[in-house]
């Protein structure tokens, strides 16, 4: 008899580890039958996996920080220092709580179909999950003991995760699974982080045509904020060429289009004229849209104004150096509690949107990490310890067939 998965997450990061568990479940096991539940965004990890999409899907204006900052609410104080009230009411006008309700209901009709659900993010699928009624597994991707000493779970995440039907709860680090093993949920594992997996490199070459430190440009996925970071990225660069010769490489995502790279040249006096480079006076920076792990691979340092790209970046031992922007994700909100989730590898210039006096602090904190050899060092070990090996989708993806075994030997019982 076929059974059934349904994933749920909500967020990019979240997508992507749910794709990746996915995907690596489907090859262990060729006979199981998934579909997914993007609860923000438009689910494109699934999608290019050919994924049944179960409900309907929206970008929202914020990218969908208020869907994943849902459960914060409980908390007042949480709630309104990490949420922008304009953001809010542009998500609430473009139908943030129908969209809501419609996703629920969905998850409602088809759940009854299904073994068992996959809920990887925080409260919004752990509650679509619980209300099923049907078993799930949790993979708790979007928080971590790291950034308050202890991981705070709102009062509904933790009803759902003592339920009977959670058969386990999966973190995102070592340190988060022995905090919730220390207060009581002893079904807690730490298996891998999937996003460790996709970072093979294609050997791309890059245009290194002399002896200089790579840096790495990440400004990003989601437009139009990214075409801001990148811009501040470009003023960035020219800082540091009077301080040190370096090469810049940008990795892309694919909606940032070419004629979004023409205007924002336009607009900051770069030359775009020639495909995969901006040129201004005798600085180079090059731009990616199919080398993202090769660029990480071979860069010295990120400038990174990202979420899952940077911890990745972090996990293969490489230092950031981040720069503010005015979001509505990476702000310095998000910058600093980047800072706290991956530790030493991450400095922060700035606390506010970067104007040209943090740029110059910037470019010059650089050139002091590039010289910094202990620091250098120091990074490699601490990116294995906050984000781990490469590996997670495999051992998550077991640990889901472990749990269908499960049910399947209590059902035949029964």
């Amino acid at each position: 008899m076929t059974r059934r998965v349904l994933f749920l997450s909500n967020g990019h990061g979240e997508d992507l580890n749910a794709s990746l568990v996915l995907k690596a479940l489907c090859r262990i096991d060729p006979e199981i039958e998934v579909a997914a539940m993007p609860i923000v965004g438009k689910g494109n990890a699934y999608k290019r996996l050919g994924v049944k999409i179960v409900g309907p899907t929206r970008q929202l204006p914020s990218g969908g920080f208020n869907y994943i900052n849902f459960g914060r609410f409980l908390n007042p104080v949480n709630w309104w220092r990490d949420t922008n009230p304009v953001s809010l009411l542009k998500d609430l006008l473009s139908g943030l709580i129908s969209l809501t309700w419609r996703q629920f209901q969905a998850v409602q009709r088809y759940s009854p179909s299904c073994d068992l659900l996959f809920a990887c993010g925080d409260i919004v699928p752990i509650l679509f999950a619980r209300l099923t009624g049907r078993p799930f597994v949790v993979f708790l991707v979007s928080t971590s003991s790291y950034y308050e000493g202890m991981v705070k779970l709102p009062w509904l995440a933790q009803w759902g995760m003592k339920s009977p039907q959670c058969l386990g709860v999966l973190t995102r680090d070592r340190y988060t699974a022995k905090d919730l093993i220390n207060r009581g949920f002893t079904r807690t594992q730490f298996l891998g982080y999937p996003i460790m997996d996709v970072l093979a490199p294609t050997g791309k070459k890059l245009d290194i045509p002399f002896q200089a430190p790579l840096i790495a440009l990440l400004p990003g996925s989601r437009l139009p904020e990214a075409q801001v970071n990148f811009s501040l990225m470009l003023e960035l660069c020219q800082a540091i060429a009077p301080l040190r010769p370096a090469h810049f490489h940008a990795a892309l995502v694919p909606s940032f289009t070419r004629d979004h790279l023409k205007t924002l040249a336009e607009t900051d006096a770069w030359d775009a004229s020639e495909v995969g480079m901006l040129k201004k006076r005798n600085i180079i920076v090059y731009y990616h849209y199919d080398a993202f792990a090769d660029i990480l691979h071979q860069c010295n340092l990120v400038i990174g104004m990202a979420g899952t790209a940077v911890e990745q970046a972090v996990g293969l031992g490489k230092p950031i150096v981040q720069i503010p922007g005015p979001g509505p994700q990476f702000t310095y909100l998000f910058a600093e509690a980047q800072m706290r989730l991956l530790g030493k590898s991450v400095i922060t210039v700035g606390t506010r949107p970067a104007n040209s006096k943090t740029l110059l602090s910037a470019a010059r904190k650089i050139d002091q990490i590039l010289d910094d050899a202990d620091y250098l060092d120091l990074c490699k070990v601490n990116g294995r310890e906050r984000v781990g090996e490469p590996g997670g989708s495999d051992a998550i993806a077991h640990k889901i067939l472990e749990a269908l075994d499960n049910i399947s030997k209590e059902a035949s019982i029964v």
